[in-house]
């Protein structure tokens, strides 16, 4: 199978590209590096790397010649940044977004796999979470996602051969996420701890999240791109939540590292708890989640032992 990874440089695009290559498959990448790495790639020098960005539909259309399935990571990410650059976050997410799928229509690519989030989500009313709750975001970041989603669906369902599957990530962690001032929770964490600095947490801390590993999201991947036939939104969790203490808890004793926190007032955007029901993509591609929390950020912690000068302050 012949793939174009827009972001293939980035966290978790990079593990994509290190399944597919595993697979055997053959594969080119598309990142403009602001915010993948090249040396994510480092042990993939079978892997095309392409240095550009998905606003440039030129050049997506050279990067995706002869690909069968294009798995759209390359996104600007995060409520704050969203929050403090809406136009950016639209630019990249929406015409980005616009771009690969113009590009599947002009090649005949059969899969557009797009990296959505449970940000579509916003504010929750039930736990779990289905596909079928209201998508109400309370983000530009949120905003822009869903568009994606509408975007994708709508190009599969007017154009023939496309296919799309939009995956819902909720709370991915795991090795090559590094720390930045947009980061989520468990690098800043992880930052903070092997550092011996205070730790932060927004509000009382009982707030939830549906911890995912990087690993178990780039197998979601595969699935979604292997399927045939098939078009639509699916959540991509573990199916289990934690509270931000226990998450501190945890990353002490997983990590044998100490740091005091404290709590300052919740952040515009955040939502109070977050759990997936993941039954439609058990069902419909057999995904289930592998790696549970506590080996997780047990090897997360090691890998960020070693990475931790690389990191961005």
């Amino acid at each position: 199978m012949k793939s174009l990874v827009t972001g293939g440089a980035g966290f978790i695009g990079s593990h994509v590209v290190g399944l597919l290559l595993s697979e055997g498959h053959d594969v080119t990448v598309l990142d403009s590096l602001a915010s993948g790495y090249r040396e994510n790639l480092g042990r993939f020098p079978e892997a095309r790397l392409i240095v550009g960005d998905v606003r440039d539909l030129s050049l997506l259309r050279v990067a995706a010649r002869g690909a069968e399935v294009i798995f759209h990571l390359a996104a600007s990410v995060g409520n704050k940044r969203s929050i403090e650059h809406p136009r950016l976050d639209a630019e990249i997410n929406v015409l980005g977004t616009l771009n690969v799928l113009e590009t599947a229509r002009d090649i005949g690519v059969r899969k557009v796999v797009f990296s959505s989030s449970a940000g579509v989500f916003g504010e929750l009313k039930t736990i779990p979470i289905s596909e079928n709750h209201p998508a109400e975001p309370t983000s530009p970041y949120g905003a822009t996602k869903l568009c994606g989603e509408k975007l994708c669906l709508a190009y599969a369902n007017i154009y023939t051969p496309i296919e799309a599957v939009c995956l819902r990530y909720f709370n991915v962690y795991g090795v090559n996420q590094r720390y930045d001032a947009y980061g989520n929770v468990i690098p800043i964490f992880a930052y903070r701890l092997l550092r011996r600095e205070c730790i932060t947490v927004f509000g009382d801390g009982e707030q939830t999240r549906d911890f995912i590993n990087v690993a178990d999201v780039a197998r979601a991947n595969l699935l979604a791109a292997k399927s045939r036939g098939l078009s639509g939104a699916f959540n991509v969790g573990s199916g289990s939540r934690v509270s931000i203490n226990a998450l501190v808890t945890i990353m002490r004793e997983t990590s044998g590292l100490d740091a005091k926190v404290l709590h300052a007032p919740l952040r515009a955007g955040d939502v109070r708890d977050s759990l997936a029901d993941i039954s439609a993509i058990r069902s419909t591609l057999g995904f289930e989640a592998r790696v549970d929390l506590r080996s997780g950020l047990r090897e997360y912690i090691d890998w960020a032992k070693t990475s931790l000068s690389g990191w961005a302050i």
